[in-house]
């Protein structure tokens, strides 16, 4: 007679990695992780980030139509209409552009003559919607780059060191803060009128990196109080190498997320500045000049007022999108990327 034996756990050794078993991806978790360096680790999030990648293809189309239409400088462009250029008005200056096919009751699709219409004097507005663009993202460029640089020294610079530094810098953001931002940016452009968009970008920066400062140092007094950053001072490392080698990399985050607000804010702020005169000046234009030109004609000809006002959108939107892909990307805590 037989005796039959139960079934017995399996006891054998885990497969190896990759294979069946624990270890494998028929596992009980079903992933496997894989070693990866920071930078992999970031690109990876990136582009798994749908809102950024759509903000990011936006915006590259925009800088490639507005840089390459109309050309930059010294590089001629693929459209042979200049913006300064006058011409005779065709059909009341109504956009020849048409995304309509004919068999849903539209005139088909047709590029055309200008299309986005001209203005009152003939000019092609395609090319001067361009050059809005085109001096609009620069301004908003130059003004994130300044504030960044500067509110993230002011803020990791008073995060770190406390005491009277944090106090006094601080105490001067404070008062920065209490102004609006409009009323000091509109006093300072009006004294560096006429010297250009770069000059107008390195005062405006001046003025938009208060809120950034704030935030950098609300994330370095945090991470000053971190283990690694105790470490690293009781081994005698210097101010400088702590706050740029061990607490900087941990607020990129902040810093990044900040920066992307600070440059979809700045087109804002410039259409705000050209619509009081302070902004840029004719015979040149921006978005917010060509808004403020032709307000008056929203009702009798809407165009004039949409193409630029969809610009400045469009820039705005794709700029915030990418900022959050990139908050989301350098995020040191998602260290993990699963297959």
């Amino acid at each position: 007679m037989t005796t039959a034996v139960p079934d017995l756990p399996d006891r054998s050794l885990p497969a190896e990695p990759g294979g069946p078993g624990p270890g494998g991806p028929s596992g009980s978790q079903g992933m496997t992780v894989v070693a990866r360096t920071q930078g992999q680790m970031i690109w990876r999030r990136f582009f798994r980030h749908r809102a950024a990648l759509a903000g990011m293809i936006l915006l590259g189309g925009v800088l490639v139509l507005a840089f390459s239409s109309i050309g930059f400088g010294p590089v001629p462009g693929w459209w042979d209409k200049s913006y300064e250029a006058t011409g005779a008005v065709v059909d009341a200056g109504r956009p020849t552009l048409s995304l309509v096919p004919s068999f849903l009751g539209g005139h088909g699709l047709r590029w055309g003559a200008h299309p986005f219409g001209q203005d009152n004097i003939g000019k092609d507005y395609f090319a001067l919607t361009m050059r809005g663009a085109q001096q609009s993202i620069m301004v908003a460029f130059i003004v994130g780059v300044v504030a960044t640089f500067v509110g993230t020294v002011v803020g990791s610079v008073a995060g770190y060191f406390r005491g009277r530094i944090e106090a006094v810098l601080m105490r001067f953001t404070d008062v920065m803060i209490t102004i609006p931002t409009i009323v000091i940016c509109a006093v300072v452009a009006r004294m560096t009128l006429g010297s250009g968009i770069v000059m107008l970008g390195v005062v405006l920066g001046l003025v938009v990196w208060t809120q950034l400062a704030r935030l950098v140092r609300g994330e370095f007094l945090s991470l000053r109080e971190k283990e690694f950053v105790e470490a690293a001072r009781a081994v005698g490392t210097s101010s400088m190498r702590t706050i740029f080698r061990h607490i900087m990399p941990n607020a990129v985050g902040v810093i990044v997320v900040s920066a992307t607000l600070t440059i979809a804010s700045a087109v804002l702020l410039e259409t705000a500045l050209s619509f009081l005169g302070f902004g840029v000046q004719a015979p040149d234009t921006s978005l917010g000049l060509l808004i403020t030109q032709y307000r008056s004609a929203m009702i009798t000809r809407p165009w004039l007022f949409w193409w630029p006002g969809l610009f400045i959108i469009a820039i705005a939107l794709a700029v915030n999108f990418i900022g959050d892909g990139l908050r989301d990307a350098f995020d040191p805590r998602q260290a993990r990327v699963r297959n």
